[in-house]
């Protein structure tokens, strides 16, 4: 899975998460050997997208851990206000 499917695999979870689809937004930019996926969404949403006890990031971060072991690559995800 390349960087650029997995940012949009994020961006499509979060947007079917959300009440507010057009205020999803995901960057990704390298920092030494990790790669970071930040993804902001609109205040009421940060609820949904982080999930109770924070399962649904958890998961999220998840599906990234096991894209990296794959492509031997590091990824986190950051979750913006």
């Amino acid at each position: 899975m390349s960087e650029t499917s997995l940012r949009n695999a994020i961006e499509s979870i979060a947007r079917a998460l959300v009440d507010c689809p057009d205020e999803v937004y995901v960057e990704e930019f390298d920092e030494q050997s990790t790669t970071v996926i930040e993804l902001k969404v609109a205040r009421e949403d940060l609820g949904k997208v982080i999930g109770k006890q924070g399962r649904t990031a958890r998961a999220m971060r998840t599906l990234l851990r096991a894209a990296g072991m794959k492509s031997r690559r590091r990824f986190a995800l950051e979750i913006l206000e």
